[in-house]
């Protein structure tokens, strides 16, 4: 990465590194299934993830026709069309696919063993669903996810609004998807293989990288335009590491999260924990510098570059005036908090804290016995408690959910098939009420969210730290 010094505040994490993207041929399937559905083939490819002179890297991969690529091939719908792909099972390991955010039929919500069984490898799946919310979305596996996304099985899923935005007064003129991604490299550019299931890794932050990557490219090079107005869509696919980002002197606007609108507000930074997503307008200065980095804090403050916004050609007339806040969605029932049911989330486990014991598989274990089981974390006692709901909600009622976290680590929870609103963080209310699927909750944070149950099935409630996820975090409630 490059250094850029600047004046923004430090935070959290880091990377090194780069991407750019080969693949090899592979067997041909059909482009379309039987039913005529397009297919989404899972396979081993290979992509140029180090910097060039390394050699490429053996990943899996998604694609549509020809070789997988990394990130996958992006699938756009408009709001109110249905998706449907057919997902062909190429990998040595059974999968699935999760269309994250999209509040989706239950079965087609890919989570495997809850609302499917994962895919066997030569077998293949019909996903067939209504994507009924505009906004920045993606798809991963949902099987074995700590290996699966970390090999590189993810990939955007952008929906449009029916009514156009771009080009509208105040609006942007263009837009551009960035797909973060963090890999785990050995010196040979090949990815550590060893390290799946790495307990003292899962009970701290989990599988941290040594390589970032933007688009598919090493350090890629942003063509923009003087004055020009743009949309960046940006998704944190990474399995465990949280990015603090940074755009400085761009005028950056957030206008959604998770994609749900927000009134437009100046953000210079942005904290995107795993999964989470935003929604960004900058303004190109008119009287350009050249370039401008999309840049990451390493963790002490010493910002790195890991992408350039680079203007070429003529200058554009500037985007003026304040920024034209996104349509609203209008599908979203808003909770009602006057009475709801009640639910607490209790998080417990991980390095220096531990956990005295917590219920695996129905045995009540101590920390010894559920570490030699690959469990260090608990939701309510339950060490990836899947045998019974961690709660029940009638269909349309209000859920007033309370999230502890004991621990000392930050953990991103992801609600399946609905989106709730952030109503508090250690009492204080929250003063945006943000509408999310994913939240980052701090270590020693309690958080308060509240959602319409209004989708009824079996939802997975997680850690979307995928090695937390792997090693304890994970439970479902039903709506019913």
């Amino acid at each position: 990465m490059r250094n850029r010094s600047n004046r923004l505040p430090g935070r959290r994490t880091f990377l090194t590194g780069a991407v750019a993207l080969g693949a090899t041929t592979l067997l041909p399937r059909g482009l379309f299934a039987d039913t005529g559905w397009p297919i989404l083939r899972a396979a081993p490819s290979t992509a140029q993830l180090a910097p060039a002179g390394y050699p490429a890297t053996s990943v899996w991969a998604y694609a549509t026709e020809g070789a997988g690529r990394v990130p996958g091939p992006e699938i756009r719908v408009t709001a109110g069309d249905r998706v449907r792909r057919q997902l062909a099972n190429d990998l040595p390991q059974a999968t699935a696919v999760h269309w994250h955010g999209i509040r989706i039929d239950n079965a087609m919500d890919g989570a495997a063993p809850l609302t499917q069984a994962a895919v066997a490898p030569g077998a293949s799946f019909d996903y067939g669903f209504i994507a009924p919310d505009p906004g920045t979305y993606w798809y991963h596996s949902h099987n074995r996810g700590q290996e699966q996304v970390a090999r590189g099985l993810a990939g955007p899923l952008i929906v449009e609004d029916r009514e156009p935005w771009l080009g509208l007064p105040g609006a942007a003129t263009r837009e551009l998807t960035l797909v973060l991604d963090d890999w785990l490299l050995d010196a040979d550019a090949a990815i550590v293989e060893d390290r799946w299931d790495d307990l003292h890794a899962a009970s701290h932050d989990g599988r941290m990288g040594n390589t970032v990557t933007v688009n598919g490219a090493a350090y890629p090079d942003l063509p923009v335009r003087p004055g020009e107005r743009l949309r960046l869509r940006i998704v944190n696919t990474a399995i465990d590491r949280i990015m603090l980002l940074g755009l400085p002197n761009l005028s950056a606007r957030l206008i959604a999260l998770d994609g749900h609108p927000v009134s437009p507000r100046d953000v210079e930074t942005l904290l995107l924990a795993p999964a989470q997503r935003a929604d960004v307008v900058i303004d190109v200065p008119s009287q350009d510098d050249g370039t401008h980095g999309l840049l990451l804090d390493p963790g002490n403050g010493a910002w790195v570059e890991v992408a350039t916004f680079r203007s070429d050609g003529a200058p554009v007339a500037p985007g003026e005036g304040e920024v034209r806040p996104l349509h609203a969605w209008g599908t979203l029932a808003p909770p009602d908090t006057s009475d709801p049911q009640r639910e607490r989330l209790l998080m417990e486990g991980g390095a220096m804290r531990g956990i005295a014991e917590a219920t695996y598989r129905g045995e009540r274990m101590g920390f010894r016995k559920l570490a030699s089981n690959g469990m260090v974390w608990a939701f309510n006692g339950m060490a990836h408690g899947m045998k019974t709901p961690m709660f029940r909600a009638p269909l349309g009622r209000t859920v007033h959910l309370e999230m502890v976290n004991r621990s000392i680590f930050p953990h991103a929870i992801h609600l399946h098939g609905h989106h709730f609103t952030v109503l508090s963080r250690n009492g204080a209310p929250d003063p945006h009420r943000d509408v999310r699927d994913t939240v980052l909750i701090g270590g020693d944070e309690t958080l308060e969210i509240a959602f319409v149950a209004d989708n009824p099935g079996q939802w997975m409630i997680h850690c979307h730290m995928l090695s937390h996820q792997a090693s304890g975090m994970m439970a479902w409630f039903e709506v019913a």
